[in-house]
């Protein structure tokens, strides 16, 4: 990948942005009113989680190969580790409808109304059967709690040049659809609120899940202000050949892939990357389902490989000066929480993020 990728319906180095409509100003109405940007005290770290991200519900949830526990065993694993201190973490707002509407159509989350269509969503057909009052409680809540975690993680990158929301990442929502395990398109919520909130006029969307981001890849298709490196498993789910018309710089690796051809591939991504757009704001979407063995991945990166991927993007960034949002999406072993968590460990041992807080070092 010597040479920028075949030109797509945006034009990538553009920083325009759509022209204003009637809906754009009733979104900028609702960012500007919301309370999801809440100020956080120095004493805290740009590290975002609440218990209520966790998915516990009568077993149901291990219906899913997903690990509805991961994001609460990761923070565990940090704490005993002695990397983070519970009280230094952000806890996030919840998402309101108003919040919500900013990027979904009012027809979509009035769809979420039915058990059977998020029974549908999330991958689990015995949903279909709750009172839906339960649902929401028990699976749309904590999703909703990880949005409001991916929309603050924003401001505080802005803030302090890096956050890391233990949750989201879940890319494959757009405006009108979800899928994939994915209710709420949290990546295209925080963008919008950081190009209203944040004075940010060109995102860079770094997608290294396993699986193709087709949700922020509809939600973005002719926004010029929005550039897309997916770098993902073509021979898996979602399949959706109209959104990757959409993706500025797709980087395909297919299923068997070792961690030194991963490697690689990534490298020569980000110097295309960083050739052709420059970005106030990355946001990473940082899939541990690469992970061999994984069952949906299909790829075959070892621990230390996702280490070494995390490392490159936070270098990344830094080297140039941009604030990042890291969100951990998918990843379908027990092992992920551990990896995701040791990955974070080193990023911080590596000087690429910085987990004391001011008072700490003083």
């Amino acid at each position: 990948m010597s040479t920028l990728p075949p030109a797509n319906p945006k034009a990538s180095s553009s920083s325009s942005s759509p022209p204003a409509t009637g809906a754009d100003g009733a979104r900028a109405r609702r960012i500007l009113s919301s309370k999801l940007y809440s100020d956080v005290p120095p004493s805290k770290v740009p590290l975002v989680y609440s218990p209520s991200y966790d998915i516990a519900f009568l077993g149901i949830e291990k219906l899913h190969p997903f690990d509805s526990s991961k994001w609460g065993r990761i923070c565990q694993f940090l704490i005993s580790e002695g990397a983070l201190v519970k009280s230094r973490i952000v806890e996030p707002l919840e998402a309101s409808k108003e919040d919500l509407l900013v990027v979904h159509s009012e027809s979509y989350l009035n769809s979420l109304k039915s058990s059977a269509r998020v029974a549908m969503i999330v991958e689990v057909p015995p949903v279909a059967l709750l009172p839906n009052c339960l649902v929401d409680q028990k699976v749309l809540r904590p999703f909703r709690k990880q949005v409001g975690g991916t929309i603050l993680a924003a401001k505080l990158a802005k803030e302090r040049g890096w956050a890391i929301n233990v949750g989201g990442g879940f890319h494959h929502c757009s405006a009108d659809q979800g899928g994939g395990f994915c209710a709420y398109a949290d990546i295209s919520l925080c963008i919008h609120f950081a190009f209203a909130r944040l004075n940010i006029s060109r995102v860079m969307i770094i997608d290294l899940d396993a699986h193709q981001g087709n949700g922020h890849e509809i939600d973005f298709s002719h926004d010029r202000r929005v550039y897309i490196l997916d770098m993902f498993n073509p021979q898996i789910y979602p399949f959706d050949y109209e959104a990757r018309k959409y993706i500025d710089q797709k980087v395909e690796v297919m299923s068997g892939t070792s961690t030194t051809a991963y490697l690689k591939k990534l490298d020569e991504a980000l110097e295309v990357a960083a050739r052709a757009f420059d970005p106030e704001l990355v946001v990473y979407n940082a899939g541990t389902d690469i992970l061999e063995g994984d069952p949906l991945g299909r790829l075959k990166i070892t621990p230390d490989g996702i280490t070494s991927r995390d490392e490159k993007v936070f270098q990344f960034a830094r080297e140039r000066s941009i604030p990042i949002v890291m969100v951990t999406s998918g990843g379908y072993m027990k092992s992920s929480a551990r990896v995701v968590a040791d990955s974070i460990v080193n990023l911080s041992k590596k000087c690429l993020i910085d987990m004391e807080t001011p008072s700490a070092r003083a």
